[in-house]
């Protein structure tokens, strides 16, 4: 492997790093909370005050822009919407105690889906994301509205998500995502990478689940391994999340998102 090759995976990785300060910040809480008991604060509680400061600290020191904290707001919301529904219908539950539950969802959980629009934003400024045959925007953003439905419509009608995964073939199949680590442009697949950050959020919510952060019902009497069907989940998740950015990003960027109109 060549000298140029060898220090731009390096730098690739400390990128990748950065870009996952949020996410970092919400497991060393999950962990830091689950072996020390704060006498005045609830668990759950104590979490979401440390997002809420993380995400204060990350826009002073201008590591997110507002903008971008628009856009992680928008996913914070569209997060808490979806677990509340699933807590109800029994899908996980937060067993804890937390005076800022709502529903029995505790809102620091809302902050777990914004940590993946985070790293979205952070990659596509620290690689300089562009997308390329991306498609047309009535597209996508129909696919982006059908997979959120899906996740509601399952519990009671006929779960299409394989449908919605034949949909992502056919409008993704040519599109790929150029990105520089430090000169050197590379380029992959986007449903290639789809699937790379849903498999490493699957090993984080392994991570999260064994931390306490919530619990399946399988998890109820001892933890164990987030079934393998969590992937095509968090692949959906993702899918939204990058749409969302690249949606935005097209009008005031039209340069890094070509596609179809």
């Amino acid at each position: 492997m060549k000298s140029e090759h060898v220090k731009d995976f390096l730098l690739f990785g400390w990128k990748q790093a950065l870009c996952c300060i949020f996410p970092v910040v919400i497991f060393l809480t999950l962990a830091v909370s689950k072996v020390l008991t704060l006498p005045f604060l609830h668990r759950y509680d104590f979490i979401l005050l440390v997002c809420i400061l993380a995400q204060i600290v990350l826009v002073w020191m201008k590591l997110e822009s507002v903008d971008e904290l628009k856009v992680i707001t928008v996913f914070h919301i569209i997060g808490l919407g979806l677990e509340l529904y699933k807590v109800h219908m029994g899908s996980w539950s937060y067993p804890e105690e937390g005076w800022t539950k709502i529903g029995g969802v505790p809102l620091y959980s809302g902050f777990m889906y914004a940590s993946v629009s985070s790293y979205v934003c952070q990659a596509w400024k620290r690689f300089d994301l562009h997308l390329i045959h991306w498609p047309r925007t009535s597209f996508a953003i129909i696919l982006s509205v059908s997979i959120y439905t899906n996740f509601f419509t399952h519990h009671f009608a006929y779960d299409i998500r394989w449908v919605l995964i034949a949909l992502i073939v056919i409008l993704f199949y040519k599109s790929h995502i150029r990105f520089t680590v430090i000169t050197k442009t590379y380029r992959m697949h986007t449903i290639l990478s789809f699937m790379l950050v849903a498999f490493f959020i699957w090993l984080a919510e392994n991570i999260s689940t064994f931390l306490g952060a919530w619990r399946y019902p399988d998890q109820e009497i001892s933890w164990r391994i987030v079934h393998w069907g969590k992937i095509s989940s968090w692949f959906m998740l993702v899918i939204i999340t990058i749409i969302i950015v690249a949606e935005l990003k097209r009008i005031k960027y039209p340069e890094q998102v070509k596609g179809t109109k």
